[in-house]
């Protein structure tokens, strides 16, 4: 067996293979977690009330646009007679308008981790200076609400080390072949033989070359490339994070309200800024108290282990009218939802048109 093979490869790097760095003391391999930002410099100013909207409702529906947005849901199945929409006579229309609020906390998070590549003379610029803290590092943002990741190689923190898989061979054996060069002949099985004479695949050997490492018995080290060395760094990853919640109050019709998130309202209310206040003026008690809940919640929850870089949030008054209908003497419904004016008509009358011959 080639002599290469008779070390293990290591799974992780050697806890001693990095050295120590002023502001990043704890680092691993791998990453231990996201750094709390730094206090600001300056006092920040205190969240600013936004301008409230005079007009929180939405016009009605129309019984022609009702009754067309149903035929077209009926005409999108296949099987369905179009009866109930073409004949039904609407009897009457309820609405049931209710509010979307959506909250997003856009922030930044940092997480330092000791990294290595294949060393192709990069320089080694480990201490030459005083390498920048995790939150002194330049990166720059997206844009506001969008996600993003990055990994920053931090300055003055790189070094030139021996590849400890191969231990600086550039190689390791073949684990196919097992750093032999050959393998069993799959002929005869390793025998050399096949029936009453020499096998003629292996020509008696009963070994065949190995393919995977054309016979050398060992492969370039997956680790270094063949390289023999690595450079070792700090890898710093920043983590742009655009956190949405949503709350929608309970609108009473008897509609599936998880049919909602599939729609859009119209927009009433927008706001952004470092930090939200709370809705005022809102007419529902319901949607204000619970923007007062999710914007403490996400201050608190979020400036843990990340810097919030702006807030936003919006009010939508989603629309829901209840239709009902008569067809062929019995009394129906349907719902018209959302700007998209989407129906939902779980008991519809005449779902099968189809005959089979």
């Amino acid at each position: 067996m080639n002599s290469s093979a008779v070390y293990p490869a290591p799974t992780a790097p050697p806890a001693d293979m990095f050295g120590s760095v002023p502001g990043y003391e704890g680092t691993v391999a791998g990453g231990g977690g996201y750094l709390p930002p730094p206090m600001p410099l300056e006092p920040v100013a205190p969240p600013q009330p936004g301008p409230a909207p005079d007009d929180w409702s939405i016009p009605s529906l129309s019984e022609d646009v009702a009754r067309d947005a149903f035929k077209s849901f009926a005409s999108s199945n296949c099987c369905w007679s179009k009866a109930p929409a073409d004949d039904g006579v609407i009897t009457g229309m309820e609405p049931f308008n209710t509010y979307r609020y959506r909250l997003e906390t856009f922030t930044e998070s940092r997480s330092p981790e000791w990294a290595h590549k294949p060393y192709e003379g990069e320089p080694a610029d480990f201490y030459t200076q005083t390498a920048p803290r995790p939150w002194e590092v330049q990166a720059t943002p997206p844009s506001l609400f969008t996600s993003h990741t990055e990994n920053i190689r931090v300055p003055y923190t790189s070094s030139i080390k021996d590849c400890h898989t191969c231990h600086a061979s550039g190689t390791m054996p073949c684990v196919e072949c097992r750093g032999d060069g050959y393998k069993a002949c799959w002929v005869c099985n390793g025998s050399g033989s096949k029936m009453d004479g020499n096998c003629a695949h292996c020509n008696g050997t009963g070994k065949d070359s190995c393919t995977e490492c054309d016979s050398r018995g060992t492969k370039e080290c997956e680790t270094c490339k063949g390289k023999r060395q690595l450079l070792t760094y700090i890898n710093l990853k920043v983590e742009w994070t655009n956190n949405v919640e949503d709350h929608v109050v309970h609108q009473n019709s008897g509609m599936n309200a998880d049919d909602l998130r599939s729609v859009t309202g119209k927009e009433l209310f927008k706001n952004n800024q470092y930090l939200l206040y709370p809705l005022l003026g809102f007419p529902n008690p319901d949607m204000a108290a619970a923007s007062e809940r999710l914007i403490k919640d996400h201050q608190s929850k979020y400036a843990q282990t990340s810097r919030i870089l702006q807030q936003r949030q919006t009010v939508e008054l989603i629309p829901i009218t209840k239709v009902n209908y008569k067809w062929k003497g019995d009394t129906h419904l349907y719902y018209v939802y959302g700007n998209e004016n989407r129906i939902s008509a779980d008991n519809y009358p005449a779902t099968c048109c189809c005959v089979i011959q």
